[in-house]
């Protein structure tokens, strides 16, 4: 198998007014498990380019059972907030901040740092 078990569908709501296919849980040592991407709580939108959406679960077990071996999976990262419950973001992309927020001005202030060290060291 592919080593995660999966929850929702047209006839099983995992969540309220989403019929949604998720990833319930990871099973340890399994393929999703030894390949690190898949988390528990994410969206899957498509299976090897197949769209999951308004299927019965069965029908996207059955998707997965004969997926192949080398699998593709369309997936929408969760989000989890501070102090809130598992949610998720409506345009397919994860949330938070990039790294980029925090190596721009962290490279600029130490930018700064040296400019004012040689200008300092000229004048001695």
């Amino acid at each position: 198998g592919l080593g995660f078990n999966i929850v929702g569908g047209t006839d099983q709501q995992y969540m309220s007014n989403d019929s949604s296919i998720y990833v319930s849980r990871i099973k340890k040592d399994g393929a999703a498990y030894l390949d690190g991407r898949l988390q528990e709580g994410d969206k899957i939108l498509a299976v090897n380019g197949k769209d999951l959406k308004d299927l019965r679960h069965k029908d996207a077990v059955e998707l997965f059972r004969n997926a192949g071996y080398d699998v593709s999976l369309k997936i929408q990262r969760r989000l989890q907030p501070q102090n809130g419950p598992v949610s998720h973001r409506g345009d397919g992309e994860s949330g938070g901040l990039s790294l980029a927020a925090f190596l721009v001005p962290g490279l600029a202030l130490a930018a700064a740092a040296v400019w004012i060290m040689m200008r300092y060291r000229q004048r001695m």
